[in-house]
């Protein structure tokens, strides 16, 4: 135990020495994790020898998307969202329900032998993209204000939205649920999610603020205990959520929306301690992905599977959201650049962990197909995140530029 402790120990020191020069090149921190990951874990090195159920990396997993999701939301420049709710509206009612249908229609041809369901179930896996893969875009200063805040909103949502979708697929492959009682299920599921989830952000965000201002105005605060709040209320408005059986994903961006809607100038200051956690959580949770299953199931990876990690990194996601965007204004560019960057990560290694519980027929091609999507994800976005970034602001003239007329 110790021995591992002083690896990642050693990891973490090192790497914050240089997370500022690697945030100017094109390798990205995930890559970073992931690769240290494979090369000191059991197929490499061997020198990290970690054993970590699927239970514990999801609670790993969950608590990173869910500080994450706080943080981006609150961190988010509302009158720009405000301004511009077309574009996240039309990717999330609109574009992820076409990504879902597309790449189960595609899983079926690439996957002949796999039930429709257990296709479906895939195809909602890796729908949703990661907040936290996508940081070094929606945290870009060259990227326009109305394209950052839209992918954030996007990946936001769209996590707690797959959810019951997932839920409902789970249930017709697993024979839990017959056609008949799926779209009923559905539609409960579905409003179970978003009502509770929405309404615990919204009680135990007005309320927590309500006690801080009051403490804050009475100098109850010290220092230390300053940097508290922000995870703890992240972490409540999540563990809530899923308690009631809501999204917990759901209630901690609207929970961070609401938060910084309340700090208003205060809130960079406010989450700069839960930004320090939420990465090292991330760094955690990369390196025990990499070294635990990364390694172990690209050594039995078949070309089926890399084929259609690749479909799902390119035409499932991209084409329905160009066709999303279609009447928005924005130039080809702009709708290219919105529809490559929706990562796979936390959110999809959480899916993976509730599927395998189910024990599908199909349990290890859903798991092989995961984890290489995740690892191209990682690799592809992370090498062409500033590049791009940088080229679109050049596309777009200065100030992010101007979105062509309709």
């Amino acid at each position: 135990m110790y021995e591992n402790l002083m690896i990642m120990a050693v990891f973490a020191l090192l790497f914050s020495a240089i997370a500022g020069r690697l945030e100017r090149s094109p390798v990205s921190a995930p890559i970073v994790y992931i690769v240290f990951g494979v090369l000191v874990g059991p197929v490499g090195l061997g020198l990290l020898d970690i054993e970590v159920a699927a239970v514990e990396l999801r609670v790993i997993a969950d608590l990173t998307l869910a500080l994450v999701l706080f943080i981006d939301a609150a961190n988010a420049d509302l009158r720009t969202l405000r301004t511009h709710a077309v574009i996240p509206r039309r990717m999330l009612l609109i574009g992820l329900p076409l990504c879902i249908v597309l790449g189960a229609w595609l899983g079926t041809l690439v996957f002949p032998d796999m039930g429709l369901w257990e296709v479906c179930v895939l195809a909602t896996m890796l729908a949703a993209t990661d907040a936290a893969l996508g940081k070094a875009v929606v945290t870009n200063p060259a990227v326009p204000a109305r394209v950052r805040e839209g992918l954030n909103v996007e990946s936001g949502l769209n996590d707690g939205l797959a959810v019951p979708v997932l839920f409902v697929f789970l249930a017709l492959a697993s024979g839990a649920a017959s056609e008949e009682q799926g779209t009923e299920l559905a539609l409960t599921l579905v409003l179970e999610e978003l009502g509770i989830g929405v309404l615990v952000a919204v009680v135990l965000v007005t309320i927590s603020v309500q006690v801080l201002r009051y403490a804050r105005d009475r100098e109850w605060f010290t220092e230390i205990w300053r940097q508290v709040p922000v995870v703890a209320l992240a972490l409540a408005c999540f563990a809530t959520a899923q308690s009631f059986h809501g999204s917990g994903f759901i209630a901690a961006f609207v929970g961070g929306l609401l938060f910084g809607y309340f700090a208003r100038e205060r809130t960079h200051f406010l989450v700069m301690a839960g930004e320090g956690i939420a990465e090292l959580l991330a760094m955690l949770t990369w390196l025990v992905f990499a070294s635990v299953y990364m390694g172990q199931y690209w050594m039995t990876m078949t070309w089926d599977v890399v084929i259609y990690s690749l479909l799902s990194l390119t035409v499932i996601r991209m084409l329905p959201m160009v066709l999303a965007l279609a009447g928005t204004g924005e130039k080809l560019e702009t709708k290219l650049f919105l529809a490559w960057f929706g990562p796979r990560g936390l959110a999809s290694i959480v899916f993976a962990v509730i599927v395998g519980e189910k024990m599908l027929p199909a349990d290890s091609v859903i798991k092989h197909v995961v984890i290489c999507t995740i690892t191209l994800c990682v690799v592809a976005h992370g090498l062409t995140a500033n590049a791009w970034a940088k080229r679109l602001a050049r596309v777009l003239g200065e100030g992010g530029g101007e979105k062509e007329a309709a």
